[in-house]
């Protein structure tokens, strides 16, 4: 049985130094303290998803399904959620809407993460609450700017609301 959430904080082994003969780098490895939950109930997705972010300095933690990425936000503390739409049970609509309802997430800045998107799934989305839409399959580029935007646009957000 997986555990509801899984914090990743090891790097898989052939990141480690030494595990090559040779010198190079695999990735920026920039640290950062932003931490990112990865919501999704294809847990490869999620764990593969969650390991690049991780290669990019980002502190994550994945959950399999939209209860436990509730529970999972709520103690991780997340500065983004990385969120799948189609979910059995709360799917990801329910859990964005469930985070914006409660003023202690309003700072979190919610990525959209599906294979859906046409127009009405975008306009759901932004009506949602969510700061980003990514469409799968997406290479990591692209995720990572979303990540940066939905920060970013979160952070403006907060700024000015509180003026």
């Amino acid at each position: 049985m997986r555990a509801p959430y899984l914090p990743h904080t090891a790097s898989p082994a052939w990141t480690q130094p030494n595990v090559f003969p040779f010198s190079f780098t695999i990735m920026d490895q920039t640290q950062t303290n932003q931490r990112i939950l990865v919501v999704d109930d294809n847990s490869e997705a999620a764990d593969i998803s969650a390991e690049l972010l991780d290669l990019h300095g980002y502190q994550t933690a994945v959950a399999y399904s939209g209860m436990t990425g509730l529970d999972a936000a709520r103690e991780f503390q997340p500065h983004a959620i990385l969120l799948d739409l189609g979910m059995p049970g709360m799917d990801g609509y329910q859990v964005a809407a469930a985070l914006r309802a409660v003023p202690d997430f309003d700072q979190v800045a919610l990525i959209a993460f599906t294979a859906w998107g046409d127009v009405v799934t975008r306009q759901r989305v932004i009506s949602t609450g969510f700061d980003e839409h990514v469409i799968k399959p997406a290479n990591l580029e692209r995720i990572l700017t979303a990540v940066r935007n939905a920060l970013a646009k979160r952070s403006e957000a907060c700024v000015a609301s509180a003026s």
